[in-house]
């Protein structure tokens, strides 16, 4: 996946906003109300720049160890904590249904 067609589909979903809290260099996607940013959850970081894309999404931490055995492009979450984040870098190994469903388990973490 692109990152337009990543970005695209972040935001696809409700009530989410980009943010960039940590400067130019890391776009930060958060649910909540976009008028008090500061108050928004984190689900989603995707470095700026990078090649190939690297997205840092919420998970589960069972399922995290799980991933990061399965797919070599399943890392712990870069500058997060690696109990609760995993960086994924989309370099083809994650299909785009893959990648659509760990978006969707992340944003599901942030909004339960």
């Amino acid at each position: 996946m692109t990152h337009k067609e990543v970005e695209e589909y972040l935001l696809s979903m409700p009530n989410s906003f980009l943010d960039y809290p940590f400067g130019e260099g890391v776009a930060v996607y958060k649910v909540g109300d976009a008028g008090h940013a500061s108050a928004g959850k984190m689900f989603a970081l995707i470095a700026e720049g990078k090649t190939p894309l690297n997205l840092s999404l919420k998970c589960d931490p069972q399922l995290a160890v799980v991933l990061r055995e399965k797919y070599e492009t399943v890392l712990p979450g870069y500058h997060l904590n690696k109990k609760h984040w995993n960086t994924l870098v989309l370099s083809g190994q994650l299909s785009p249904d893959e990648v659509q469903g760990f978006i969707r388990h992340s944003y599901q973490l942030v909004t339960e």
